[in-house]
């Protein structure tokens, strides 16, 4: 099984998040799963680093037009099924309308997994400016009814970087998650926390962090890897695929997704996204 990894960094300007990602992979996956990851396309976030541009609708709907080509460059070199490693899912329903291959998300994925081991989640993010971003989100996704907050952790996306290559660094940003983490258990009643941002997840897994102040650490990665790998066999043995029926599942022609991509000069993007 070949599983398409698609992250909303550029892996390239952040070796040591790739490098901590495959060394996490191979603890994860069942022998004979490869992954292959990918990013953004180098130079995507050549003045702002992802933290800065998703903190704003129009910068992270225009970022995600990469995962359009992605999901289809995945389906052309024959993957298996495709992961979006970002809580946000950009083009997540649309993607499913465009390939044949299962399309899974972190969010989705992890939010899903979060009713089976407790009754109220809260998340914990690092990117300050999607706070807002959230509540209406997860009223979209159908999990407003168990959602109690969101608190960050004051510190950034470079922190928890350098949180995967450095042990007192990761110290720092454990103790900074446990006590944000502590606090939103403590004010909300949340029995699950979810680790928002994708990085955050890794290092919290790195570190052996499952459980805190009495509530379950979701592990999104492992997660995602894990219904990737379910959704595949699931194709395979029993055809199951997402709905075809009604405006939001419809597939269009093959032949004019092709030409509204021309139109729009993105026919090009797919051979631009690299193998990390």
């Amino acid at each position: 099984m070949r599983i398409w990894h698609q992250s909303f960094t550029t892996l390239a300007d952040v070796p040591a998040y790739r490098d901590a990602l495959h060394a996490r992979i191979a603890k994860v996956v069942r022998p004979g799963t490869e992954v292959v990851l990918h990013g953004q396309i180098p130079g995507t976030y050549s003045t702002n680093y992802p933290g800065g541009d998703l903190g704003f609708s129009a910068l992270f709907a225009l970022h995600g037009l990469q995962w359009i080509a992605a999901a289809r460059e995945a389906e052309r070199q024959g993957f298996d099924a495709m992961i979006c490693a970002t809580m946000s899912n950009p083009l997540i329903e649309e993607l499913r309308t465009l390939v044949d291959i299962p399309v899974i998300g972190y969010g989705e994925t992890v939010l899903t997994l979060s009713r089976l081991y407790g009754r109220r989640f809260g998340m914990l993010c690092f990117i300050a400016g999607r706070a807002g971003f959230w509540p209406e989100k997860l009223r979209e996704w159908g999990f407003a009814d168990r959602f109690v907050g969101v608190r960050g952790l004051g510190i950034g996306f470079d922190a928890v970087i350098g949180g995967l290559q450095d042990e007192a660094a990761r110290t720092g940003v454990v103790a900074a998650v446990r006590e944000a983490g502590e606090a939103l258990v403590r004010e909300t009643g949340a029995d699950v926390i979810v680790p928002s941002e994708m990085p955050l997840n890794l290092l919290l897994a790195l570190a052996g962090v499952h459980e805190i102040g009495g509530a379950t650490v979701m592990d999104g990665l492992a997660s995602v890897l894990k219904m990737a790998e379910m959704q595949a066999d699931l194709r395979l043995l029993s055809g199951m695929q997402p709905s075809c029926n009604g405006f939001f599942h419809a597939r269009p022609q093959r032949a004019r997704v092709d030409e509204v991509m021309r139109f729009y000069g993105l026919d090009g993007l797919g051979g631009r996204i690299q193998a990390d």
